[in-house]
């Protein structure tokens, strides 16, 4: 396929896909009920921890969180105590637990009260091509507390080898602009040249299909081989070719016979 050709396909579907008409059915939607950019940040960073497998179930599961915290998060982590942590222990999606869920509390309460914020955790390192230094930083932050070994899992780590989806597909939300409604852009320390597509099955699988990645597992170098064919196509905003891949894969069924030059 012609890059030029390809280009115009994906800024196309790009621009189909990057509506708030999605915003309901997709995990983002969720942070979009606040306001303050510490209920958005929060939020956004506990669902993108759960957003694998059934999407209906990662909504309930969301919701759910909030409830648990009062529907007021930020409150909830500067001013949690014992009692409050307890009520957290019977919460599970798929492999994070309530003991997972007491940690993430824990911690995200000492990153605002010993490191800035999410926003400064997440930014150690300013002048980076790609954010995986800043991602690696973030979890010792993260993990500097005593906490139970298992919690490490849920938080993915690119200098290990891999592709850190929901980490990067939390960064999306918040450093890409908010002029069409769907991401925040509430974070000024990074920008959106930054930033990596979330690699998953459905964006891999697409990607493959278009000539962009052929690497066959969805670690970190898949990741770093489609990053560096999408930044050929738009070096400033390569991120948001996500909405292209990932909309084609979900709501399109994709194969290479549907593109046609």
């Amino acid at each position: 396929m012609l890059s030029k050709y390809l280009k115009e396909f994906l800024d196309e579907k790009a621009k189909l896909y990057e509506q708030t008409s999605f915003i309901e059915k997709d995990p983002i939607g969720i942070p979009h009920k606040f306001n303050k950019k510490e209920d958005i940040e929060i939020t956004s960073f506990l669902i993108a921890t759960i957003s694998w497998g059934n999407r209906a179930s990662i909504l309930k599961n969301g919701v759910r969180m909030l409830e648990l915290m009062g529907n007021d998060p930020f409150h909830f982590v500067l001013n949690h105590n014992e009692n409050d942590l307890n009520k957290l222990s019977s919460f599970v999606h798929r492999t994070f637990n309530g003991t997972d869920f007491i940690y993430f509390i824990k911690s995200l309460k000492n990153i605002y009260l010993n490191h800035g914020g999410l926003e400064c955790a997440f930014s150690t390192e300013l002048n980076t091509k790609r954010l995986d230094i800043n991602l690696h930083n973030f979890k010792n932050i993260f993990f500097e507390l005593e906490h139970n070994k298992r919690s490490e899992k849920h938080v993915s780590d690119p200098i290990n080898g891999s592709a850190a989806k929901r980490l990067n597909m939390f960064l999306r939300w918040m450093v890409r602009s908010s002029k069409k409604g769907v991401d925040f852009g509430i974070w000024n320390r990074l920008n959106a040249r930054q930033l990596s597509c979330p690699l998953d099955i459905h964006t891999g699988n697409v990607a493959r299909r278009l000539g962009l990645l052929k690497r066959k597992q969805n670690d970190y170098k898949a990741s770093v081989e489609l990053d560096t064919n999408l930044r050929r196509f738009d070096p400033n905003d390569p991120v948001k070719y996500d909405f292209a891949l990932f909309g084609l894969g979900i709501y399109e069924k994709f194969n290479t016979k549907d593109f046609i030059i």
